[in-house]
């Protein structure tokens, strides 16, 4: 595993190096280490009906499974991620079928991969309502969050993609303005954790933006904040903005290229410019305004997020 690592990495670093990607060679290390620890495993001998491969890089499941019927999830704007197209390009292509979680992520998704679109079908982030809400009553967070202040909340991976870098800056402007009762959690992991507890010392924010780590049950998290935050670079369709909304908590992100299929701007949410100012100046007016979070929180309760159809067509790829 660890010769792997370092041979994708070496890889990706010669490779990276013609591509130019802005964000490095990340992404495309990433599929590297697919491809070549799909190569070095061993397949499963059972033919099944249906393999569903739920998180990109997809090698292992087009590769070594055997199945009547492949299936590969799309999350994300792929128009955004600095990859090798034609690696992923000849991955994607062993699928029977691609499942796209919103309009916008097929778009995107297209833009890259034109020929793949006969492929695509339309199956959006299944959610239980009834699970989350019951699991949001599960534990009390008061000891996490601060309970004498705004809580805002994030949920999400520690990596560029996320944004928490913007948000550490974002809650530094913030207290400069003298919102110094603001306090910002993040549950959740990743590779970026050094770099951002880093700049929260840096930013002089300690105790007031921490990083929660992973937590088994994000819900009691949500539903104990003020304000939930989604600083997103880029996204699919973030299932965490959904879950937040199911527990009638005021929502805002920012304007990634497809923000506008998650929330209806100043409706189910607010939609604010994707920099650490343009997050400031919207919590800062939220803040202030009780009653513009209240009206949101009413206009939730009103929505239905069961999507039991989504389901049924995930079933119909099985029949």
């Amino acid at each position: 595993a660890a010769f792997v690592r370092g041979a994708a990495k070496v890889a990706a670093n010669v490779r990276a190096r013609r591509l130019r990607p802005a964000e490095g060679p990340g992404y495309i290390q990433m599929q590297y280490d697919s491809r070549w620890f799909a190569a070095v495993h061993r397949g499963l001998e059972q033919e099944y009906d249906l393999a569903v491969s739920y998180a990109w890089p997809h090698d292992y499941v087009a590769t070594r499974v055997r199945a009547r019927n492949k299936v590969a999830w799309i999350h994300t704007d792929f128009s955004q991620l600095d990859m090798d197209r034609d690696m992923d390009e000849a991955v994607w292509s062993r699928f029977d079928d691609i499942v796209s979680i919103s309009e916008a992520c097929t778009e995107s998704f297209l833009l890259s991969y034109p020929r793949l679109r006969e492929k695509i079908k339309l199956i959006e982030n299944i959610t239980s309502p009834d699970f989350i809400r019951e699991m949001a009553e599960r534990q009390s967070v008061s000891n996490e969050l601060r309970s004498d202040g705004f809580a805002i909340v994030s949920v999400g991976r520690l990596s560029y993609v996320k944004g928490f870098d913007m948000a550490i800056r974002a809650l530094k402007l913030l207290h400069e303005r003298g919102f110094t009762d603001i306090s910002w959690r993040v549950v959740g992991y990743g590779g970026s954790e050094p770099e951002l507890r880093e700049l929260i010392n840096e930013c002089g924010l300690e105790g007031s933006f921490e990083l929660l780590g992973k937590q088994l049950n994000p819900y009691p998290f949500m539903k104990a904040c003020d304000l939930y935050v989604q600083p997103s670079r880029y996204e699919g369709k973030a299932v965490t903005v959904t879950e937040a909304q199911i527990l009638h908590k005021p929502v805002l992100i920012t304007n990634y290229p497809t923000a506008s299929s998650q929330v209806v701007d100043g409706k189910t949410g607010w939609i604010c410019e994707c920099n650490a100012e343009g997050l400031a100046d919207a919590i800062a007016e939220l803040y202030a305004d009780q009653e513009k979070r209240a009206a949101l929180a009413r206009c939730l309760e009103q929505q239905d997020y069961r999507n039991r159809e989504e389901l049924e067509k995930l079933y119909e790829m099985i029949i």
